[in-house]
């Protein structure tokens, strides 16, 4: 049996106190609690259709800004998910995702390659989702990205509605995330690159 590819890491600072267990070869299971409903939903849909279990517990100063906790929890997941994939040994590493959400269409391609990059392509104007900015999503991708080092493509190319932007977003990187993350029995005991070393 393959090892359990599972993390928890607690992450404090003076405006955010942030728990995450992460386990990579999940159901999609989740219990999130961020004080941010609309991120709740997002965070429900990336470990739905990552298949990952997800168990996030955020504490921030909201009544300030959203920005904080939302950029905070993107850097606890991507920290979890890398100490939970280990070395990397005989995964496929690439994933991508073609989207749909009604609408809008999202393209989501993602490299573990243990180099961090971030190139996010939406337009400018993307208004508010209830209370919760269009833009945080960029932050919260940023924060992953960084920290679980991987490079990351994500990109609007058409919709109208903030909300399917969103949607399709946090979708396309859960299926971007699962395809990258899985292992090939092909590839164990094996790095995913030429250089044999990250």
């Amino acid at each position: 049996m393959a090892d359990i590819r599972e993390a928890s890491i607690e992450r404090n600072t003076t405006e955010t106190q942030i728990q995450v267990t992460l386990r990579v070869d999940g159901s999609g299971r989740s219990e999130v609690s961020t004080g941010i409903p609309f991120f709740d939903h997002m965070l429900t849909l990336l470990a739905r259709h990552s298949l990952m279990d997800l168990k996030i517990a955020a504490k921030g100063d909201v009544e300030v800004d959203y920005h904080h906790t939302v950029e905070d929890v993107g850097i606890v997941i991507g920290l979890a998910l890398k100490e939970a994939l280990g070395d990397k040994k005989g995964i496929e590493r690439y994933g991508w995702s073609l989207l749909p959400m009604d609408e809008t269409l999202a393209r989501v391609v993602v490299d573990l390659s243990g180099r961090s990059f971030l190139e996010f392509r939406a337009a400018d104007r993307t208004g508010m989702i209830r209370d919760f900015p269009f833009q945080l999503v960029e932050e919260f991708f940023r924060g992953l990205t960084n920290n679980v080092l991987a490079n990351v493509h994500a990109e609007i190319l058409y919709g109208r509605d903030a909300h399917h932007m969103a949607e399709a977003l946090f979708k396309g990187l859960a299926k971007a995330l699962d395809l990258a993350c899985r292992r090939d029995p092909r590839r164990e005991g094996q790095l995913p690159t030429t250089k044999e070393a990250w």
